[in-house]
């Protein structure tokens, strides 16, 4: 009885009718190799929005801060929403409900400016490989998929393919009207690892590729 590369034999009945559960899948056929074009890290965003927020509510606090002061040394009284503050934080305690809001308010905001800080973003763009050290550049993941979408159709006997691009793997799922269903399996792992090297990225993915019959 001859076995699939995950070593299970066919279901029985593999014609073009023998139902959805007859299934080929594999994911060794194709082998990354090493990334091209040396170590090509992630983009970073700008984050423009969030860094115009913080600076502007830094900005506006310290301005505010600064005039109290002024106006203080001026032997002018202080603000009033200051000293009613200052009591507050001075009475309240600090097993206080808006006192635990507050604290927990502040460690959120201050972790969400850490990770913007310290992470790069940008996870639906897949590096390029440099070629001109002045040079980066990038592909949507959404584009490649559609790339290696239109390959998989290309394969004789694929009725229907939906493909994913992780940041380290290629799922592809496709549906073959007629042929063996590993022949399919087989031509699907050739085109869309030579999809893959074509699509000039830093990186290579590993390729999980599954075929079924089409829902009667």
């Amino acid at each position: 009885m001859r076995k699939d590369a995950s070593g299970a034999a066919p279901a029985p009945g593999g014609g073009p009718g023998a139902g959805d559960l007859e299934q080929d899948s594999s994911s060794a056929a194709y082998t990354p190799g090493p990334d091209d074009g040396g170590r090509a890290g992630r983009l970073w965003a700008t984050r423009r929005l969030p860094a115009a927020l913080a600076a502007a509510v830094l900005l506006a606090a310290a301005a505010l801060l600064l005039y109290d002061v002024v106006a203080v040394r001026l032997d002018r009284p202080g603000m009033a929403w200051r000293r009613e503050l200052a009591d507050e934080l001075a009475t309240r305690p600090i097993d206080d409900v808006w006192v635990r809001v507050g604290a927990v308010a502040a460690v959120v905001l201050g972790l969400w400016l850490l990770a913007g800080a310290l992470t790069p973003g940008l996870r639906g763009l897949l590096p390029m490989r440099r070629e001109h050290a002045d040079v980066r550049a990038a592909l949507e993941r959404s584009a490649a998929a559609l790339v290696l979408r239109d390959r998989a159709m290309e394969v004789s006997g694929v009725q229907a393919a939906r493909v994913k691009v992780g940041r380290r793997r290629v799922r592809a799922h496709a549906q073959a009207h007629f042929r063996e269903l590993d022949e399919v399996r087989a031509e699907l792992d050739s085109a869309l690892g030579e999809g893959i090297r074509e699509l000039g990225v830093a990186r290579r993915h590993r390729l999980s590729v599954r075929v079924r019959r089409p829902k009667r």
